[in-house]
């Protein structure tokens, strides 16, 4: 069901008119943008989503992310109708999906209208929209909803996660991924405006807190942890403040072997094995009925 913003009512009329209170949401750029005033203030830069959409492909850490989250979703969630994706970015992992999942209804949302003029290239069938998880225009819409790298950058991440779980159908579920230890915190960290690291303890009691039940939390980037802290500890003398992203421009042969050790923990991860520690938090959650 839609949820007007304004008036709080839901509805399930095919325009996005409320019928209550004549409230509706304003179009930018071609989407429907439902928190106008943040969506050209996100503190991240619009030339780094062209860096992002050049980079990502060519990514060990981005393909092995993909590929965890493409497995989640088919081990966790068989049947899967209707997902929609918060912070879809340039859409790479929206892709992957509709690739993975044709027959699924997709829908992206981001802060960020520029974020959305990348998604809707590589994702043209999606239903794309411009919001602030903080305040989600759905009540019981979605069989799964992911956010990937997304509530670290957002204060109020128990406001978000009790968000997606009035927007998730009874019986629905999330998908989250986050970036993990505190002491991993490097440049590029700022550089993606994060407001925290987790940690799974603290992570677990939000999630529970937030009415889901987690049905799976492990780390991963675990083999590669003791890699990350070094190239971490040498690069905390603001070294990497002018290119952040430097930890991952790194070569084809490089990157096939770090993509390697990232499938060795995949299959570990898929045959039941929990990490306890690493550079990322994968976490499966159900909402409790």
């Amino acid at each position: 069901m839609k949820l007007c913003l304004r008036c709080r009512k839901t509805f399930t009329d095919s325009i996005w008119m409320c019928p209550y209170c004549g409230n509706e949401p304003e179009k930018k750029g071609g989407f429907l943008t439902f928190a106008p005033e943040l969506s050209a203030d996100t503190g991240f830069k619009d030339v780094h989503f062209q860096e992002l959409v050049e980079l990502e492909a060519g990514s060990f850490w981005f393909r092995s992310r993909n590929s965890l989250i493409l497995w989640a979703m088919a081990n966790y969630f068989s049947g899967i109708e209707t997902f929609l994706e918060i912070g879809c970015g340039t859409g790479f992992v929206l892709k992957g999906i509709a690739k993975r999942f044709p027959e699924v209804r997709i829908s992206g949302s981001e802060i960020s209208s520029t974020g959305l003029t990348h998604s809707a290239c590589r994702v043209p069938d999606a239903q794309l929209f411009q919001m602030d998880a903080r305040h989600i225009p759905y009540v019981d819409e979605f069989d799964v909803i992911g956010a990937f790298d997304v509530l670290e950058h957002i204060k109020e991440d128990e406001r978000v996660l009790s968000q997606m779980n009035q927007a998730v159908r009874p019986g629905g579920g999330v998908l989250l991924t986050v970036p993990q230890h505190d002491f991993l915190w490097s440049g590029m960290d700022d550089f993606a405006c994060h407001v925290r690291r987790y940690n799974a303890r603290d992570l677990r009691a939000k999630i529970t807190g937030a009415g889901f039940r987690i049905e799976r939390m492990t780390s991963f980037v675990s083999l590669l942890l003791p890699l990350m802290l070094v190239s971490r500890t040498l690069r905390k003398t603001g070294d990497d403040i002018h290119d952040p992203l430097t930890e991952l421009k790194i070569g084809k042969l490089a990157d096939r072997l770090l993509a390697k050790i990232m499938d060795i923990e995949a299959l570990a991860i898929r045959h039941q094995i929990n990490f306890p520690a690493g550079g990322s938090l994968l976490i499966i959650a159900r909402k409790v009925s």
